[in-house]
């Protein structure tokens, strides 16, 4: 009976330690640039542009098939016009738009994933705000894990960018430009 006793005694001792033990952390993969695209779309009153911008940098974390963090570095001299007009290139890095000789980057970290939500801050010209967006994220069977976000909507005056916005500007008329502009992004990630 003792034997029984102690022996169950040593079973709860060994299930209670195994969970005290370090959790596992999550993997960073590291996001590769050359095979990640950014593309935006910036409307106004007589019609719109889109284009490109460079991701600098990325990580996402990765726990067993989930997605619970990451750190993205954005380019933003990279900034580029699908029609080619340097003009307009030049002035989204002007300081009334993007600032980009005192803000060279702009950032996105992940705070929280929920299902296909991704919430996280995103900093430009020094400015952080969060925003949450619908995204697919899946972990391949090549070892890599890719994301995608279709449809991201940002407020640019949350970031101190109101050139042409009628937010702040009443008599502005049909030189208006949308206060939200769109970002797809396609990340792919590997160890």
């Amino acid at each position: 009976m003792k034997l029984k006793i102690a022996s169950i005694f040593l079973l709860v001792a060994v299930v209670s330690l195994s969970a005290f033990k370090n959790p596992v952390k999550p993997v960073a993969y590291t996001v590769d640039p050359a095979k990640s695209t950014i593309t935006w779309i910036g409307k106004k009153v007589t019609g719109s542009h889109n284009g490109t911008i460079a991701l600098q940098s990325g990580t996402l974390n990765v726990d067993g098939k989930k997605v619970t963090g990451g750190t993205f570095t954005i380019d933003m001299n990279s900034i580029k016009d699908a029609d080619g007009s340097a003009k307009l290139e030049g002035h989204l890095k002007a300081d009334d738009f993007f600032g980009t000789a005192k803000f060279p980057t702009s950032t996105f970290v992940i705070t929280k994933v929920a299902g296909n939500n991704v919430t996280g801050n995103l900093t430009i010209k020094g400015i952080t705000k969060p925003v949450t967006f619908p995204a697919t994220i899946s972990v391949n069977t090549d070892g890599t894990v890719s994301a995608l976000a279709g449809k991201i909507t940002v407020d640019r005056t949350k970031y101190d960018i109101r050139y042409g916005s009628k937010s702040f500007f009443d008599s502005i008329g049909d030189k208006a430009i949308d206060d939200n502009f769109e970002i797809a992004v396609k990340l792919v990630a590997k160890k």
